[in-house]
């Protein structure tokens, strides 16, 4: 399947290897992993800088295999959800930058315009899906004045 804006077809890289175990000079307590991941959450990280965090300072290389859940499920459990799922919070911050940027004196840069209707379509598109899952409220709609205070 082609990806939603471009001529690419699909996305070619390397995948993790299947490993059932974690390794034995990871951190593998389970209490400890989890009470980080509420720190790093309570400090406003996002779930993937949580993981890299975990990964990078505390020798844990996959959270699903050493607790069980993954990042989300545990922040979810212990009711600290956020507002906005992280991929729409990201779309959200690079519209908005798009947008500052065309306000900035560049209003003629085309090429952005075009990029900032792109993201606000992938934005709209991500908000049905996340509207029907139940993830934020039926009634909400993207607006691009009230974008900043979204983001906030």
């Amino acid at each position: 399947m082609a990806r939603m804006h471009s001529g690419g077809k699909g996305q070619s890289g390397s995948t993790r290897p299947f490993i059932s175990t974690p390794p034995k000079w990871s951190e593998t307590d389970k209490d400890n992993i989890e009470s980080l991941i509420l720190k790093y959450s309570s400090e406003g990280k996002s779930t993937s800088e949580i993981g890299i965090i975990l990964r990078d300072q505390h020798a844990v290389p996959d959270v699903k295999l050493a607790t069980g859940e993954r990042i989300s499920a545990i922040i979810a459990r212990n009711g600290m959800n956020p507002n906005y799922p992280e991929d729409m919070m990201n779309l959200m911050r690079q519209a908005q930058r798009i947008i500052d940027h065309l306000e900035s004196g560049n209003r003629k840069d085309i090429h952005n315009r075009r990029q900032l209707e792109l993201t606000e379509s992938r934005l709209r598109r991500l908000a049905r899906y996340y509207r029907d899952s139940g993830k934020i409220p039926e009634d909400w709609t993207y607006k691009r004045d009230q974008l900043r205070l979204m983001i906030q």
